[in-house]
């Protein structure tokens, strides 16, 4: 089970009028725990106001840099975000939980071609993946196409022209704005044309091994579907969500009742009786109990755990397969218990 290491914050650039990158100093007994791979996130915990905020931001630096990277983008109503570009200061310690997540790229000996598509900070772990790609082998390419409101909201902008003139014949970008026109931007959004002007028309060349999307679930959504359209395989798309769509009954809970519930914590077992109509999770933290978590909204992966005992319905699921459910694995923050009693393992994963 992974745990909270302080760490100081090294360097603080402003991406944008409302974004930074907060760099991290990994002290050397903590080298080995911090290690990432291209695509992973952090969690990082703070107290504002006298709550406690756990937010999960993408890794932008490459795993072979000194330092740990992240952006964050100021959100109306983000406690943590509006902190992070307002007061946080060089010097400050932060508590963050070793770096997970599951959409990663790993380098191999072969040559890859790998198409990215990005809105607005779903950049954060694209630039991550995009330095791997590119390092990792000289004959890798990388297309980008990124999606924001304006150049002056674009975030990661300096550093991404300068990697186009660092590799002129292997990495390729096309900027997309929706609110303002600019000679090195297309205008409007990332949509169907968008996507068939860059696979089938600008780099109708290339023949892409993968495809990474981050960003807000509707472009996802619109991004896969021209892919499936073209005939691109499922297995070659990966996806990470930077905000989902509000749950709204897509999957009524109808059960009444109590639960009995069991929960295996850091090799500890804690038993208690839920409302079948908690979340495990919200039931979990309830009993003070210190389970991983962080989103709270089906959009990482940071509350993993597996059934090992009863069932669980989950309202929402972007994460796991088909398989890993069969496994037993369940998000616990979007997870009813429907049985009379249940066994959830958080270190079982």
């Amino acid at each position: 089970m992974s745990h909270f290491h302080p760490l100081t914050v090294s360097k603080i650039e402003k991406l944008t009028p409302s974004s930074v990158a907060i760099s991290f100093d990994i002290p050397k007994d903590l080298l080995q725990t911090f290690t990432f791979v291209a695509g992973q996130y952090i969690t990082i915990k703070k107290e504002i106001k006298g709550n406690e905020l756990r937010r999960a931001y993408s890794i932008s630096s490459s795993p072979k840099s000194t330092a740990l990277t992240i952006g964050v983008k100021k959100v109306d109503g983000g406690g943590f975000s509006g902190y992070a570009n307002s007061e946080l200061k060089v010097g400050d310690v932060l508590e963050v939980m070793p770096p997970e997540g599951r959409f990663v790229f790993a380098a191999s000996e072969a040559p890859k071609n790998i198409a990215a598509f990005a809105a607005g900070s779903g950049i954060t772990p694209i630039m991550s993946i995009a330095r791997t790609v590119l390092d990792s082998n000289p004959k890798n390419k990388f297309l980008l196409v990124y999606g924001n409101k304006s150049s002056e909201e674009t975030m990661f902008y300096t550093e991404l022209t300068k990697l186009q003139l660092e590799y002129t014949d292997r990495f390729f970008i096309h900027f997309i704005n929706s609110q303002s026109k600019a000679e090195n931007a297309l205008f409007g959004r990332i949509d169907t044309s968008t996507v068939n002007y860059a696979l089938k028309n600008k780099h109708k060349d290339i023949r892409f091994d993968s495809y990474y999307l981050c960003g807000p679930e509707a472009m996802i959504r619109l991004v896969e579907g021209t892919l499936k359209e073209n005939g691109v395989k499922e297995d070659t798309i990966h996806f990470e969500l930077f905000t989902a769509t509000e749950i709204l009954d897509e999957l009524p809970i109808t059960a009444e009742g109590q639960t009995n519930i069991e929960v295996t914590v850091d090799d500890e077992t804690f038993a208690f009786t839920m409302d079948k109509k908690m979340l495990v999770l919200d039931a979990v933290l309830k009993e003070n109990i210190d389970a991983p978590y962080s989103c709270q909204g089906g959009v990482c992966s940071s509350c993993i755990a597996r059934v090992t005992e009863g069932k669980v319905e989950m309202v929402k699921n972007q994460i796991l397969t088909d398989g890993e459910i069969a496994d037993g694995f369940i998000l616990t923050c979007q997870a009813h218990a429907v049985t009379p009693t249940l066994k959830v393992d958080y270190d079982d994963v």
